[in-house]
């Protein structure tokens, strides 16, 4: 039988709904100090990420597969129930929406 790689995967937020996330921590209950996870729960695989920067960029970008550092992480996603259930918080930016919105700034060379 052939082993089945494991893929690595992300969580990413944008950083207005991070700013948003941490200004509600600040404004928060004072009976509650955290800690809390702030971030997108919705996961993708790196792969997906540089299949979709690619796409969204129209470049002919190739897409090289490396060994992983021996240290990384194969997943990271958030659990943010607490920020849903004390800030009244969740993302509200999708991985989609913010490329859209990073790549230009990237391509301006801010």
């Amino acid at each position: 039988k052939k082993k089945k790689k494991k893929k690595q995967t992300r969580s990413f937020c944008f950083v207005s709904d991070l700013i948003d996330g941490m200004v509600r921590v600040m404004n928060g209950p004072d009976d509650f100090a955290g800690p809390i996870n702030i971030g997108n729960p919705g996961e993708f695989t790196i792969l997906e990420l540089a299949e979709q920067v690619i796409a969204k960029t129209g470049t002919n970008s190739q897409i090289t597969f490396r060994p992983l550092p021996t240290d990384d992480p194969m997943q990271r996603c958030p659990d943010i129930t607490l920020a849903k259930e004390k800030l009244d918080w969740k993302p509200t930016i999708q991985l989609s929406d913010g490329l859209d919105l990073t790549i230009p700034w990237f391509a301006c060379g801010e």
